[in-house]
């Protein structure tokens, strides 16, 4: 069985038979480091991430993968940082937080 050349741009999958795992990553330059192994280096990710030109989501995203790890890793100071960051953006961007309504009757 002939291998599937890989994709030049776009899909993030590996093709079907390839010994890649998982997901590629199509323009490395474009990506944003995350640190978390101290409070000192998550203050420093989150203002990386403030001050980096990206959209208001893709933001938010990095700094949920941070506060995500930091919470599995049992780093509740840590991942306090990277939620009060989400905070600090949705406040730069004007965004309320969704919460959920219960119905009053």
């Amino acid at each position: 069985m002939e291998k599937k050349r890989d994709p030049k741009v776009g899909t993030g999958k590996k093709p079907k038979g390839s010994d890649r795992r998982l997901y590629t990553d199509e323009n490395p330059k474009d990506t944003v480091g995350i640190k978390f192994a101290t409070p000192t280096d998550a203050r420093k990710t989150v203002s990386k991430v403030k001050k980096v030109k990206k959209p208001f989501a893709r933001k938010i995203q990095i700094l949920t993968v941070g506060e995500q790890r930091a919470k599995v890793m049992g780093k509740s100071q840590v991942a306090n940082i990277f939620k009060k960051g989400k905070e600090s953006i949705r406040r730069q961007h004007g965004v309320k937080k969704k919460t959920s309504r219960k119905n009053k009757t």
